[in-house]
């Protein structure tokens, strides 16, 4: 009697493995561009100085004015940092499109805070914290920070965007 050949269907562990370790890679990709992305925030931005005034740290008008780069700057780097690894990561790891959209974001939330965090330890410490025993007419550097919470949506959206892209835009079946 002839042997006979089986086909047995692709199990889900077959799948799964390949698209957990895609995941994975997605993640970690994420996390290294927003170290990336938190030094270049750090780089760009230019902090106002303000002055030390009864214990108090106290900006100017243009200091005001100034600070608010910070939140623009952070917003303007995450934006184009996430839609550009967004697309990346879906070009390139599309095993699993479902999968890579997940990953995709979740990287986006941990690359956007990752970047706050080292754009923070780059940037200048607390001013209103050196006050408190900085003597009057004391010129100290803002420290890095945002305003608001809806900057956070910004590493997100822009990867949001560049999977949306790939996937509607150039997507390879039919």
């Amino acid at each position: 009697m002839p042997e006979q050949l089986t086909h047995e269907p692709a199990t889900r562990a077959g799948w799964m493995v390949p698209a957990i370790r895609q995941a994975g890679i997605v993640v970690v990709v994420f996390v290294a561009v927003g170290v990336l992305a938190g030094v270049v925030w750090e780089w760009l931005w230019t902090p106002p100085v303000g002055v030390v005034v009864e214990h108090e740290w106290l900006l100017g008008l243009a200091g005001l004015q100034a600070e608010f780069t910070a939140t623009g700057v952070y917003v303007v780097v995450a934006s184009v940092a996430g839609l550009l690894i967004g697309t990346l990561c879906s070009l390139f790891l599309d095993r699993a499109e479902l999968v890579t959209l997940v990953a995709v974001l979740v990287g986006a939330v941990l690359a956007g805070w990752v970047m706050l965090q080292v754009g923070q330890a780059l940037g200048p410490p607390d001013p209103r914290e050196l006050a408190k025993t900085a003597r009057d007419g004391t010129r100290l550097p803002s420290d890095l920070r945002i305003a608001g919470n809806s900057p956070y949506v910004a590493f997100p959206a822009g990867a949001t965007l560049g999977v949306a892209v790939v996937l509607l835009g150039m997507t390879k079946r039919q």
